[in-house]
């Protein structure tokens, strides 16, 4: 899940759900068993050209109507068990709130924005921190 700047977007910023599973070029065909399985996405290879000696390959979904309609009723029909359960809560959470226009809105972008910096590796947010964010955000507290 990204937020990235697009100065055609009436705010500025776009919204970017991605559900990603990635790995190794000698695991090609466990993605190609995920794409067949939702039937839908694609997979991007990442050449390496540093030292690893395999490149690195992305089975990557990108649709709203593929997350609602294959990705979620998959993942809420078989629970995960790990930490990633979280993670796919706040996804869903993320993807009802595009779903509903709310990343449209600077306060649904923010609302969405403050999910995604809790996500993987918690990474600031860019959004978060932008002067135009902080400037709209003192500006709607007056």
């Amino acid at each position: 899940m990204a937020i990235q700047r697009n100065r055609t977007m009436a705010l500025g910023w776009q919204v970017f759900p991605e559900f990603v599973v990635t790995q190794g070029e000698k695991s090609l065909t466990a993605l190609e068993e995920l794409k067949k399985f939702f039937e839908c996405g694609r997979i991007y290879v990442n050449k390496r050209k540093d030292n690893h000696r395999e490149h690195i390959y992305r089975f990557c979904v990108r649709s709203l109507s593929d997350f609602q309609e294959k990705v979620i009723p998959f993942f809420e029909a078989n629970l995960l068990k790990t930490s990633k359960r979280e993670e796919f809560e706040r996804f869903v959470a993320i993807i009802e709130l595009i779903a509903e226009g709310r990343h449209l809105t600077q306060e649904g972008l923010t609302q969405i924005a403050r999910i995604v910096q809790t996500m993987n590796h918690k990474k600031p947010s860019r959004f978060l921190g932008s002067s135009e964010t902080v400037r709209r955000t003192e500006h709607s507290a007056l």
